[in-house]
C-alpha cells in the first residue's frame, strides 16, 4: 500500500518537471498509473526478500 502512494504520487509529478503544471493532465495519470504500479511491485519484491 505504500508502494502504491508513493509510486503514484511521484509518478503524478514528473510532468510537473517537463513543465506541465496541472496534475491532472492526460500524462500525470498515465504516469500516475505506471509509478503506482511500480510501487506495488517494489513493495513486492521488498516483502519477498524480507520474508
Amino acid at each position: 500500500m505504500l508502494g502504491l502512494i508513493i509510486g503514484s504520487t511521484a509518478g503524478s509529478y514528473i510532468p510537473v518537471l517537463w513543465g506541465d503544471q496541472s496534475f491532472f493532465s492526460v500524462g500525470s495519470i498515465i504516469w500516475s498509473t505506471i509509478g503506482g504500479l511500480a510501487g506495488v511491485w517494489a513493495g513486492y519484491k521488498m516483502y519477498r526478500n524480507f520474508s
